[in-house]
This record gives structure tokens, sequence and C-alpha cells, in this order.
């Protein structure tokens, strides 16, 4: 019976990215869990995330780059093109920002039924410092022309996804990449970019989705219509079925996620603690304002937690609350608020992509 189970497990057609699935996890998915990696939730305790820890997703292969070799292209709608190696970049004036990136895909795996792409659960997310020349002035130097309406970021990563060929390529409004905070980084953390992390430049633009921080940057190009590539139509939208034109996804929604208290066992992760005072903590962060409130639900009765100011006004906050656990089993869970009066919902956000869920985290613990 097991040999017949697998036969018609392999005569099965191959799923494709994006279609819904109430099924288990596929091995294409599984593959894409072994290359990319979420941030350990215990790292929440720390304000900036080493880069080893730090999410990271890869849409295709890490470029093996050479930087004495490497220049960047910023060109079309502008007074001047310019061609600009890494050493060039470095003597131009640079800024540094603590910025929390995060997947647009975080927990797409908690959706029913579950879009077939990266299975994130909560962790696809971290904080680091970048520092780099602010893109404005580079934009400056070159002289963007009027009509310009768009800029263009090409990385050097090369695949098929949705059946093109392309390079990983994603576009910012013309106001959005005069920004003073938007940077083109060539460090994390002080130390030289891991490759992972899009050695030796790479797009960071605080409060949007990670999607938006083009990696292993090649070229930049100002253009006079909307960019329509892979990568922002129709990738990265929000939509109601495969049939719908849909929303451009863009900055992050108000999230908090908590440090899993006590420790966790091996294979389940499930929380066991002893009974007694427990400070519960985390992080809070939004790409739509300060957090301006999170609550924390011990047994679905929500309490107000203590918030920390943060290191940047892109950067994630701190928030704690004290609590005696009593024995038993208990259900923990946060939810945050910004300065739009946006909350995180108690209930899925589904949609065909599984793009900014950020459904409120809940935690069961046994307390001995």
């Amino acid at each position: 019976m097991k040999q017949i189970y697998r036969q018609r497990q392999s005569a099965r057609p191959a799923p494709h990215a994006g279609e819904p699935t109430s099924g288990p996890l596929t091995p294409e998915e599984l593959q894409l869990a072994a290359r990319n990696h979420s941030m350990p939730l215990e790292a929440l305790r720390r304000d900036i995330t080493p880069p080893g820890l730090h999410y990271v997703l890869t849409h295709f292969d890490i470029p093996d780059i050479d930087a004495a070799s490497w220049h960047l292209q910023v060109k079309g709608a502008v007074e001047r093109s310019l061609e600009l190696s890494l050493a060039a970049l470095k003597k131009d004036p640079a800024i540094s920002i603590p910025v929390t990136l995060e997947c647009a895909g975080n927990g797409r795996s908690l959706l029913k039924p579950r879009p077939l792409s990266q299975p994130w659960i909560l962790e696809a997310v971290g904080t680091a410092e970048w520092t780099g020349v602010p893109l404005a002035y580079l934009l400056a130097k070159a002289g963007v022309l009027p009509d310009a309406v768009e800029v263009v970021f090409t990385g050097a990563d090369d695949g098929i996804q949705g059946g093109v060929r392309q390079r990983y390529a994603r576009s910012l409004p013309i106001r959005e990449a005069m920004r003073p905070d938007v940077v083109l980084a060539y460090r994390m953390n002080g130390s030289e970019l891991p490759p992972q992390h899009g050695y030796p430049l790479r797009l960071v633009v605080p409060g949007w989705y990670g999607m938006t921080s083009v990696k292993w940057l090649e070229s930049i190009d100002v253009v006079t219509v909307p960019f329509t590539g892979y990568q922002q139509q129709p990738a990265y939208r929000y939509q109601d079925s495969a049939d719908d034109a849909g929303t451009p996804v863009s900055r992050i929604r108000i999230r908090s996620l908590m440090v899993p208290p006590g420790i966790p066992d091996f294979f389940t992760r499930n929380r066991v603690l002893p009974r007694g005072p427990v400070m519960l903590t985390g992080r809070a962060w939004s790409g739509h304002g300060a957090v301006t409130r999170v609550e924390v639900g011990i047994d679905g009765k929500w309490a107000t937690a203590q918030l920390e100011k943060p290191a940047g006004p892109f950067a994630w906050c701190k928030w704690t609350l004290p609590w005696v656990a009593d024995p038993g089993e208990h259900e923990l869970a946060c939810r945050a608020t910004d300065a739009t009066g946006a909350t995180q919902p108690l209930g899925q956000n589904w949609n065909y992509q599984g793009m900014g869920n950020n459904l409120v985290q809940r935690v069961r613990v046994t307390v001995d």
C-alpha cells in the first residue's frame, strides 16, 4: 500500500507558487524554507539583530560579486548619468540608521487556505543599523528631470518566476525615493554587508516591507512611466483572487511579537515555565507611524504594556509586562496599535498571495 501511495503522490502535478492549498507543506515549500531563514523569536530581546539571526529571503541565487570590478549605474531621466565604484561611494556623505525590516509574506503559513510560497510563520523580521549613502544625495548629484515619476532598482540576482526570466527589480515613487532616510547601504551593524544581505550594496527603504529594499544593487534607473516589472506587477499585490488586479504592497502593517517565556520542548516548541513572577517582553513596529500602545492578553484578558523609546523612527520598540504565572495551561497574546489608530486583527487577514498578515500572535504555555 505504501508503494502505491508513493506512486500516486508522484503522479500529482507540481504545485504553482501562489496557489492556495489546505494540504501539508509541499517539497517545494520545504526547499524554500531550507534556503531562507527566519529570526529566532528569542532574538527579540536585542535592540539590534546580528546579521546571522536577521531574517533572509533570497528569490533566486546569491550572486558572487567582485567588489573591485563592481560599479553602480545611475541613469535614465537625469541630467547626467553616473557610474560609481564602491570606493567612490564610500567617499560620499554617509548616514547610519536603525531600521526594522519585515518580509511582506510574514505569517503566510498561518493562513487557511495557505498560499504556496516561502512558508513563513512569524519570524521573518529583524532590525539592523544600516550605513551608506542617502539615495537622495545621489539623485541630486545626477539631477532628476521634471517628468520623472519613479526610480527603478535592479539587483544582480537572476532567475525565473511566474514563467518570466528576470533580474530582481522594484521601483519607488519619486517622493519616496527622495526621502532623506532612504539609504544605499554598504555596511550592516558596522561591518561589511554579508553576501546574503546584499554585498556589496543594497537599498534600504525604512517603513516599507523588505521586498522594496533591493539587494546586490547594480543599477538605479529614473523613469518617466510607472515600472511594470514582475516583482512590481503581478507580484507583491493584495489580491482577493488570481484574477483580481489587486493593490500594491508598500508600508509595513502594525505588528507586535512576544519573546516566548520559559523553555521550549525541542520538537513541538511548546513552552514550559515555573509558577511565579515573570516579565513578558517583546517588540512592536509599524511603517505607518509610531507604536502608541501594546496590549498583552492573558487567557483572553488584556492589559496595557510598558513601552520603551525605539532606537529610531523606523526601528521596533520594546514592550514589557509583569505577570504572575499560576499553575496550569495559559494562552498569551500581544497586539499593537500605531499612530494612525490601526490595531492588529484578532482574525486572519486572508489574501491570495498571503501578504501583510499581521494577525495577533498567540503563545501557549504550561506553568508547572
